[in-house]
């Protein structure tokens, strides 16, 4: 299923959502994306995740739920243990996640939003949690990233007041990383995608690995997990390379494939 995720300068780009039914998350997307991110190849060093449509993801299909009559609870439950599958790819990713948001990202679209490494946001992005306007609680792991990622006061607000903020108010509260013209998303996040996957992708994704773990360990621990990381990145190829091309005044080359952007 990975092989039909376009890759271009060793960034896979996946769409998640379906632009014929308004944006909403794709279930085959979301499976080509989660299957991406499991395992991306030793030729990925990115994964782009961008919408379908006019927006970049207004959330869970809503007509399917009112579908399922009595029998909601049940079907939401199973959609939930879908996504939260996706979820769990998404923040285990072994290579850098960015997001490029287009139009709304609402619902499972801002808990997506919340998940990815870097967020950028074209000026007209919208966000808003969307599950209190139809009665819901979040789903996406929403409960526990927005207030590690805007504070537990702001995060409250936002989930039961059902904020909607606009680009600069996200980039102020921390949920985005950059705001860029609407025309230059595509252009933009594409050539920091590409800047990332041409970085050292084993060193990146101890990165990532530190910064994750570090939510559930004390100082004395991280102190430990950084210094078997830092070995484990010196003593590989891409650290020897670092260091020969700091040696040598030019920059390093992490990869054979060349790398535009």
């Amino acid at each position: 299923m990975a092989t039909t995720v376009p890759r271009r300068d060793r960034v896979l780009r996946c769409v998640i959502s379906a632009a014929d039914r308004g944006s909403t998350l794709d279930h085959d997307g979301m499976l080509r994306a989660m299957t991406a991110m499991r395992d991306p190849g030793p030729g990925t060093g990115a994964i782009l995740l961008t919408g379908g449509g006019a927006n970049f993801c207004t959330g869970g299909d809503v007509g399917a739920f009112a579908a399922a009559g009595h029998a909601v609870g049940p079907a939401v439950e199973a959609m939930a243990g879908e996504f939260h599958t996706f979820a769990r790819a998404l923040a285990a990713c072994p290579v850098p996640v960015i997001a490029a948001v287009h139009g709304w990202a609402a619902g499972a679209g801002m808990s997506i939003v919340c998940l990815a490494d870097i967020t950028v946001a074209g000026s007209s992005a919208r966000f808003r949690p969307g599950y209190p306007g139809i009665g819901f609680s979040p789903d996406g792991g929403m409960s526990w990233t927005l207030p590690r990622l805007v504070g537990a006061a702001r995060a409250r607000h936002i989930l039961l007041t059902d904020q909607v903020l606009d680009a600069a108010q996200a980039l102020a509260a921390g949920l985005v990383s950059v705001v860029v013209p609407d025309a230059k998303l595509a252009d933009e996040a594409g050539q920091l995608a590409a800047r990332l996957a041409a970085g050292p992708t084993a060193a990146l994704g101890r990165i990532k690995r530190l910064l994750r773990d570090g939510e559930s360990r004390d100082l004395d621990s991280s102190l430990d997990a950084e210094a078997i990381a830092i070995a484990a990145s010196a003593a590989g190829a891409e650290g020897r390379e670092g260091v020969r091309a700091f040696r040598e005044r030019r920059p390093p080359r992490f990869h054979d494939e060349p790398v535009s952007g």
